[in-house]
């Protein structure tokens, strides 16, 4: 790692913990949920793969696959995963998952997170899908 990335990594560190002290789920009273995921739409796909994916180990998974594991673990936790999953999977349509393999992976995860898990996982990506559609690219 050079110096010049060394500083920029932890200056990225730095505001995110910042920005994570800021939105505290308690400071979430009032903000409408969509309004605030408009504020930070889905990352470049190179952002994507910088953070997410090859950049740390080249050898490992990509962003796409990051992102659908992630989905199935925000899945099994059920409502303390609800908050990322919105997100989450707007970054994975964004680093090439395709909808049916996020609704597959959300449905794998019945056995371990239960029904009322998944059915909610699930309303959650379609509405995801539907804003997706409905935004101009």
């Amino acid at each position: 790692m050079t110096e010049d990335f060394a500083k920029f990594f932890q200056t990225m560190m730095s505001q995110g913990q910042q920005m994570a002290k800021a939105f505290t789920p308690s400071s979430f009273g009032g903000i409408d949920p969509k309004a605030f995921e408009a504020m930070f739409p889905a990352m470049p796909k190179e952002m994507l793969e910088m953070f997410f994916g090859k950049t740390f180990n080249p050898e490992g998974l990509d962003a796409r696959t990051r992102f659908l594991v992630t989905i199935a673990a925000q899945t099994v936790l059920g409502p303390l995963g609800e908050p990322q999953l919105r997100p989450t999977v707007r970054n994975a349509l964004a680093a090439g998952a395709s909808k049916r393999e996020i609704v597959e992976v959300i449905w794998q995860m019945t056995m371990f997170g239960g029904l009322p898990a998944t059915q909610k996982a699930l309303e959650i990506a379609q509405s995801v899908f539907t804003d997706t559609e409905e935004t101009p690219a």
